[in-house]
């Protein structure tokens, strides 16, 4: 049996880097579903198409092929063979991924994948869906946030770290628009399982996060 653990919630709640600091403690596989579905706004993006263009985006889905592989125990996604692992935290990026999320040929082609890989390895997934559509039946479910002006501060201070000037008025803003957008699309959106366990992380750190979500796992997995 396979030990499935899904971590949801808004964006920049820091899911990924929970996710990834859990599953290396637990010796589990961390499958990025946001960087999935990142991977699939650049191919968007560099192709010009617009997130209104229905047709074209369900059309050229047949056309992606994503992979994600580990490169000196750091995570490399591929598009088409392409490493795009630099592109994938970009504005950009995020605001196609949020966008293009809504179309069933985009879930259904990265959903597929996600569900194979978690029946026969024990992970951790973080996304928007994953305990209430990805993997309903994971053993433990967390819904990870915090306030909005916590999750723009954050965002602000990674740009910021990378030489990338912006402001945290915008960032706010477009996380608001996003959390507006996520969770009332039509397919899948974004909200707390009955049975996730409701984590707001705006006063606690990123060790502090780790060790609670740690805690609970022994509580539910016998590992």
């Amino acid at each position: 049996m396979s030990y499935n653990l899904a971590i949801d919630g808004p964006a920049g709640a820091g899911k990924s880097t929970i996710a990834k600091k859990v599953a290396k403690e637990l010796s589990f596989i961390y499958v990025d579903t946001g960087a999935m579905y990142r991977a699939m706004g650049i191919f968007f993006c560099d192709r010009n198409i617009r997130p209104d263009e229905k047709e074209r985006i369900a059309d050229s889905c047949k056309d992606v092929q994503i992979q994600i592989a580990y490169e000196d125990g750091e995570q490399q996604v591929f598009l088409n063979g392409t490493n795009v692992t630099g592109r994938l935290r970009t504005e950009e990026a995020g605001k196609m991924a949020s966008s293009v999320s809504v179309y069933p040929q985009v879930r259904e082609k990265l959903v597929e994948l996600q569900k194979n890989m978690a029946a026969v390895n024990n992970v951790v997934m973080d996304g928007r869906d994953i305990g209430t559509a990805v993997l309903p039946n994971a053993q433990l479910k967390i819904y990870l946030t915090a306030s909005t002006r916590v999750r723009a501060q954050r965002r602000w201070k990674e740009l910021e770290a990378k030489g990338l000037r912006s402001s945290l008025e915008e960032i706010e803003a477009d996380i608001a628009d996003r959390d507006y957008r996520d969770m009332h699309r039509e397919i899948s959106p974004l909200c707390q399982a009955e049975d996730a366990i409701y984590l707001d992380t705006s006063e606690m750190t990123i060790d502090q996060v780790t060790e609670r979500i740690l805690k609970l796992a022994s509580e539910h997995f016998c590992l």
